[in-house]
């Protein structure tokens, strides 16, 4: 439903940012688990090669991830050639691509949390576990994950917040494609480059701030609720 105060342009954009955001955190969510229960657990040679490459997109500038995607999705890439080819599929330019600059972008989010949830897990609980007969899937899904899962939510939060803001991966591997791949943020670009666009640009800013200030405060609030209900303090 459209609110009167946004033109149908500017709502499309808004809705289009929630499922970009959305359909990113459901791509990245599973992988970030188990490469954040690799870092915190694993023991093997690269572990610090990997937990750099899994940050890399935090310091790295955003249009570097959106060029790598095109160079690797692109419909003449290494991955994105046969997927044309072999199925007819081409993410390039396309909501789809949208989703998935922005779940490699917060994808170093999802980790971080997870990872700290991980971390605070007491291993002596394990271990009785353990001694009790519980097998390894048994103790994670019985200890570990209800332990972890406060850092679990606060990341899936924080990652579908950060998502909606997602600009230099977007625009650089999803384009600016009204109706199609542009964004709450792009809508936003684009009407600062439009001449009296400063109306629109104010609007669809307040709704970022706004979207933005939620999904922290959310994040903050599952956590602490989490907490609360495994008895922490």
């Amino acid at each position: 439903m459209n609110p009167g105060w946004l033109s149908a342009e500017e709502w499309q954009a808004v809705r289009l940012s929630l499922e970009v955001a959305s359909r990113s955190v459901l791509v990245s969510l599973l992988p970030a688990v188990l490469v954040a229960w690799l870092l915190v657990r694993g023991r093997f040679p690269g572990r610090v090669l990997l937990d750099a490459v899994v940050h890399l997109p935090l310091v790295v500038p955003p249009v570097v991830v959106g060029w790598g995607l095109l160079m690797l999705f692109g419909i003449r890439g290494p991955i994105g050639a046969p997927l044309n080819e072999w199925f007819g599929v081409r993410l390039v330019f396309t909501s789809e691509a949208a989703a998935l600059a922005t779940a490699v972008m917060s994808f170093p989010l999802i980790v971080r949390a997870v990872r700290l949830g991980l971390e605070s897990v007491d291993p002596g609980l394990e271990a009785a576990a353990r001694t009790l007969g519980a097998g390894p899937f048994d103790r994670f899904l019985t200890v570990t994950l209800p332990l972890m899962s406060p850092g679990i939510l606060a990341g899936t939060v924080t990652a579908f917040a950060a998502g909606l803001g997602e600009f230099g991966a977007v625009i650089t591997f999803a384009s600016n494609i009204p109706g199609e791949t542009q964004t709450l943020p792009l809508a936003i670009y684009s009407a600062t480059q439009t001449p009296g666009g400063e109306a629109a640009a104010g609007r669809l800013a307040l709704i970022s701030f706004a979207l933005a200030i939620g999904g922290l405060l959310l994040a903050e609030f599952v956590a602490r609720r989490m907490h609360r209900l495994l008895g922490r303090a």
